[in-house]
């Protein structure tokens, strides 16, 4: 038997998933500062909710997808969490918009697994459904950096933007490509393979003078304002490429930190559905990829519905942002639980006072761990230093026929007796 978890899954021990939650917790504080709400949809969708929304690679390769040997109906587990939230809103046509939500959950994606990459990871989304304006847009890049400062990367990432009506303009009209998506899929893989490895599949999707042309295209980088305004004096007569210039060139008024933002003409993300302005998020190190991606998908929830529904958002890759912060020292994994004091009882016979102590410190709102091994004290004492409990509560016979407890913090230093109804206050100042 296979005890171990299948290739590209894995077991998150607690010292992990302790960090993951904080780092959720955070996230999450940020998403509703900015009225956002949550939404949680099932792991599981009907196959022909997801077909047809992602393209021919994730369709054919990296979904999940399943037949139901009772029904024979067909599913998929979620790929990400943008095409479910489309179908929640097309079947939810009386919603007020806008509508702002988020939701951090696992997706599965059927990819080999490699560095930063699993098949089954965590996304914490936030869209805006309903707003076709350049001020979603903005929110949206505002509410992702302030997540990433909320966790500490703070100065260390930078926000890569481009607009698909400007990439449409530019490789549809001009350069005539009737298809542009392969030419996109292939562009989307410039981290993984590098220039020349983008030049020989354009050469043989284009041939070489359109792939030279392509590749010159992709030099427009650098500060948004600078090269959008290069894009308007050169390319000032396509009005599908001057539609998203002049829409990113509001979005970045309204960004409050535009100083984190670079345009990034080879930035085209690799799924059919957006439309308009894309992002992402790249740490300065390690060099990991994004964290964090996302943009304007306005005809998304109209493949669902019998309405067009305008719709942008972004979603952080939390478990790749995590071992990229670990591997940096920006995370640490130290903590190993919860627990803040163990109540360690110096003698059998002290076990049932052991447990009243427990009880009265729990219900003070403290995390408290009491042996349930019938361990001795020195065992009791070792296991909590393994854990790294950081306050101990002594009790023995002299503590139980005076009513007392005796705490130790090793980080103080110090040793306290006191009695039982006034030690919250005292565990209290141990533990700050």
């Amino acid at each position: 038997m296979e005890l171990r978890p299948p290739r590209g899954f894995r077991d998150v021990p607690p010292e992990l998933a302790i960090l993951r939650k904080e780092i959720i917790s955070r996230l999450e504080a940020v998403y509703r500062r900015y009225g956002f709400d949550p939404l949680e949809t099932p792991a599981v969708e009907h196959w022909e909710v997801l077909a047809g929304k992602y393209g021919e690679e994730a369709e054919q390769r990296l979904i999940w997808r399943f037949k139901d040997p009772w029904s024979d109906r067909e599913y998929a587990l979620r790929y990400d969490l943008t095409v479910p939230l489309a179908r929640y809103v097309a079947s939810h046509p009386e919603m007020p918009l806008p509508f702002k939500r988020y939701q951090i959950a696992p997706v599965w994606r059927h990819e080999e697994p490699q560095r930063g990459r699993y098949r089954e990871f965590y996304q914490a989304d936030v869209d805006i459904v309903g707003s076709p304006y350049p001020e979603a847009d903005a929110e949206v890049i505002n509410v992702i950096v302030d997540a990433m400062e909320a966790i500490g990367v703070s100065g260390g990432f930078r926000v890569m933007i481009n607009d698909r009506r400007v990439l449409a303009g530019l490789f549809e009209e001009e350069l005539g490509l009737s298809d542009p998506l392969p030419v996109y899929r292939a562009i989307d893989r410039l981290d993984k393979v590098g220039p020349e490895g983008v030049r020989a599949e354009l050469e043989r999707l284009l041939g070489a003078p359109a792939a030279s042309r392509v590749m010159e295209l992709l030099s427009f980088r650098g500060e948004p304002r600078d090269v959008l305004e290069r894009l308007r004096m050169e390319h000032g007569s396509n009005k599908r490429a001057v539609e998203g210039i002049e829409h990113l060139a509001q979005v970045v008024d309204l960004v409050k930190r535009p100083s984190a933002l670079v345009f990034d003409m080879a930035l085209v993300r690799g799924l059919d559905y957006y439309t308009g302005p894309i992002l992402e998020v790249v740490l300065d190190r390690p060099a990991i990829g994004s964290v964090a991606g996302g943009g304007r998908y306005d005809n998304l929830i109209g493949l669902l519905a019998k309405r067009q529904v305008p719709a942008t958002g972004a979603s952080i890759g939390l478990d790749r942002l995590i071992d990229a912060g670990v591997e940096v020292g920006l995370f640490s994994t130290s903590k190993r639980t919860y627990t803040q004091v163990v109540v360690v009882n110096v003698t059998p016979e002290s076990f049932r006072y052991a447990w009243r102590v427990a009880d009265q410190l729990r219900s003070w709102g403290f995390s408290v761990r009491v042996d349930l091994m019938r361990s001795g004290q020195d065992v009791q004492r070792r296991k909590a230093s393994r854990w790294g409990v950081p306050v101990l509560a002594f009790v023995g016979p002299q503590e139980e026929s005076a009513n007392t407890v005796t705490f130790y913090s090793q980080s103080k230093g110090e040793r306290v007796t006191v009695p039982l109804g006034e030690a919250r206050q005292v565990l209290e100042r141990l533990l700050s």
